[in-house]
């Protein structure tokens, strides 16, 4: 039976439509899946947890191949998100991983394009012992980057992880 095993897919919807998109393709039938993240945000006259889309313009679906039209019918998909002219199977591993991390507590996930991340760019820390400082990018690593850092009067050049670093 080709074309009947099912496989994950990234689907690219409209801004800001992820998780009513999700709820429409639920709706459908489709298995969907929109991994969100509880966030408090501050308003000027409150806190306020929210549940925020953790990929924003994505939405994940598990389907074959004969879903694949009915998904693109679906009202907020633009389109599904291609890897050399195919749509982008996405390995059930990636999958499982993001899901469980999910699940663990005060777990939380920011996405940044690496493409952001560029030498001369201003980045904040967002963990350790520098977090909330800001400095400027000297060197970028395959999965390191050089930070000059300006501390009592002093300038210092330390290594992070990429994962730490909130382009400002």
């Amino acid at each position: 039976m080709l074309g009947k095993e099912k496989k994950w897919y990234a689907i690219y919807t409209k801004s800001r439509c992820e998780k009513k998109t999700d709820n429409l393709l639920i709706q459908k039938g489709i298995e969907s899946w929109c991994p969100t993240q509880k966030v408090e945000r501050q308003w000027t006259d409150r806190k306020k947890i929210i549940d925020i889309p953790i990929f924003r313009s994505y939405v994940f679906v598990h389907i074959d191949e004969s879903d694949r039209i009915p998904v693109l019918e679906t009202n907020g998909v633009i389109n599904f998100v291609k890897y050399l002219g195919k749509p982008a199977v996405i390995q059930e591993e990636e999958i499982k991983t993001i899901k469980s991390f999910l699940l663990m507590p005060d777990a939380s996930i920011q996405v940044t394009d690496a493409k952001i991340l560029r030498e001369k760019n201003r980045v904040k820390i967002k963990a350790g012992i520098f977090m909330d400082n800001e400095g400027e990018i000297v060197r970028l690593g395959k999965k390191k980057v050089y930070v000059q850092l300006q501390t009592l009067g002093q300038v210092m050049v330390v290594e992070f992880p990429i994962e730490q670093l909130l382009p400002i």
